[in-house]
């Protein structure tokens, strides 16, 4: 158990340095891109419960046509949040890897 446990924490803490010239390693860059990458991807997150709670409401609308109005568009909204945060991750990605050759 101490042997897989040394493994785990070498895996981890071992720092990803460049080992020769021209290595991408920790770049500007790749750092902005990792962070942008993290904040698209809890920004669909937020989407995903958005849609949720819209069906939640949905279901919990008794019939009630203001109330399943709304909860459709909750969910309609949720979606297109989620389309948005889609096609930003697919062209932040393309911008950073094809003009500013990033990894």
């Amino acid at each position: 158990m101490k042997e897989i446990i040394t493994k785990l924490a070498e895996s981890v803490t071992v720092d990803k340095l460049p080992d020769k010239v021209g290595d991408q390693g920790n770049t500007l860059v790749n750092n902005v891109t990792a962070i942008i990458n993290a904040v698209i991807g809890v920004l669909g997150l937020v989407c995903v419960v958005v849609m949720i709670i819209g069906g939640v409401n949905y279901m919990t609308s008794s019939g009630d046509a203001a109330k399943v109005k709304k909860a459709k568009d909750t969910i309609l909204y949720g979606l297109i949040g989620l389309v948005v945060c889609v096609l930003a991750f697919a062209l932040v990605n393309f911008v950073i890897v094809n003009i500013l050759g990033g990894n």
